[in-house]
């Protein structure tokens, strides 16, 4: 198995262990680049379900983009230190759009999670095992391919 295949699977592993979809990302990704911090993946915590389950922008992409931060980010307050940072993550973002069909939580997986009974509609249509595992495997291949440029 490849390196690419191996962190899809460990993110996966990571998810249905019960970290969500943002910090499986973060996380797995973090470790890859730059090893262990205790922020991480506490920091990626309040972007599940599109934040906060509000079903905004899918977990998976948000923990992506904050993975990409630790790569390519600065602690300067410099436009031109940003700029790459701002094209691989709009790179990232693009083409997890294209393979998804959306970035938004709520039309990935077409359940409002901020509402208790759709929440549950979601877990008994196993919606998390089903679809949100392939967004994280998805959002680490891309990080894998766009990483290596």
């Amino acid at each position: 198995m490849n390196r690419k295949n191996i962190l899809c699977e460990k993110a996966a592993a990571r998810f249905l262990k019960g970290y969500n979809c943002a910090q499986s990302v973060l996380l797995t990704m973090f470790e890859h680049w730059n090893g262990k911090n205790e922020l991480v993946p506490k920091i990626a915590t309040g972007f599940g379900g599109g934040i906060g389950r509000c079903g905004s922008a899918c977990g998976a992409l948000t923990g992506g983009v904050m993975a990409l931060g630790t790569k390519y980010g600065t602690n300067e307050p410099s436009l031109e230190k940003r700029l790459e940072a701002y094209e691989v993550a709009r790179k990232f973002y693009k083409q997890f759009e294209t393979r998804h069909g959306s970035v938004l939580c709520l039309e990935l997986i077409g359940y409002d999670l901020s509402n208790p009974k759709e929440l549950e509609k979601a877990r008994k249509a196993k919606v998390f095992e089903e679809k949100c595992v392939s967004f994280v495997k998805t959002a680490v291949e891309t990080l894998i391919e766009l990483g290596e440029h």
